[in-house]
């Protein structure tokens, strides 16, 4: 009898330790594409500090969302806009009190290093022309965050109805820079960020600030997390050591607490 209840104990024990090892584990963040650099190295200096490191999943914050709400096992996510964010959040499928939006962006038009294209971004600008029969690369235009925004630029500058046709449409805002980069595609719109992350495109132009709703990162824990390392990961990326950097990537830090 008394092995008996020994080995009841230990198995009562081993299951109430089991949480806790569950909480350990390395958080499982899904980020919009855009962050790929800026995450990669904030995680690499928050384990560097401490940290458990995080496990990074890029996609284009559509799809990311869209797999968070079938039930995918993240942590923490990180949109490139506040309508995915606000998506998941109408669905109660993150943690309100962890929300911050945390970072901002600019919109330009790039093409590859050895072009020696120029504009002015104004309304009614010559960018059909421009293309010389080329592609226009975007992120997709009616659900990822960059192709909203580039989309909704372009709109308010009465040029969408010019190019619209010469659109080539990606999957995510990489992948629309990865078209510029190789030379598929002469001209591109993309995060400022996008465009200092990669040597063979050069920034044309940065388009007009009011020409589309302003660019915000809203990071958030999901509402099914129960990882400890999730909420200090967090708590790291609105840190000074992240803080700077974000804004060696060109992002604005937004959080209020930030200086």
């Amino acid at each position: 009898m008394f092995r008996l209840l020994t080995a009841v104990a230990l198995v009562i024990g081993g299951l109430c330790q089991a949480p806790a090892h569950a909480q350990d584990k390395p958080p499982v963040v899904f980020a919009a594409a855009s962050l790929k650099n800026a995450l990669d190295d904030a995680n690499a200096a928050w384990k560097k500090d401490g940290g458990s490191g995080a496990t990074l999943s890029y996609a284009a914050s559509s799809a990311l969302a869209k797999q968070i709400e079938a039930g995918a096992p993240a942590d923490l996510f990180a949109s490139a806009d506040l309508a995915w964010m606000d998506y998941l959040a109408e669905r109660k499928l993150i943690r309100p009190d962890s929300r911050v939006d945390l970072l901002g962006n600019d919109l330009v038009l790039i093409a590859p290093a050895n072009s020696t294209v120029s504009t002015e971004i104004t309304s009614g600008f010559p960018l059909r022309s421009m293309l010389s029969g080329g592609k226009l690369a975007m992120a997709n235009v009616d659900s990822v965050p960059a192709g909203k925004y580039g989309k909704a630029s372009l709109q308010k500058l009465g040029v969408w109805g010019d190019v619209e046709g010469s659109v080539a449409q990606a999957e995510n805002v990489r992948a629309a820079l990865l078209l510029v980069s190789r030379g598929e595609a002469p001209l591109g719109i993309v995060y400022k960020t996008d465009a200092v992350s990669d040597p063979s495109v050069r920034i044309v132009a940065t388009f007009p600030a009011d020409s589309y709703e302003p660019i915000v990162y809203p990071f958030a824990l999901t509402a099914d997390t129960h990882s400890t390392e999730a909420a200090a990961f967090l708590t790291f990326l609105k840190s000074d050591a992240a803080a700077a950097l974000f804004r060696k990537q060109g992002f604005t830090i937004l959080d209020a607490s930030r200086p």
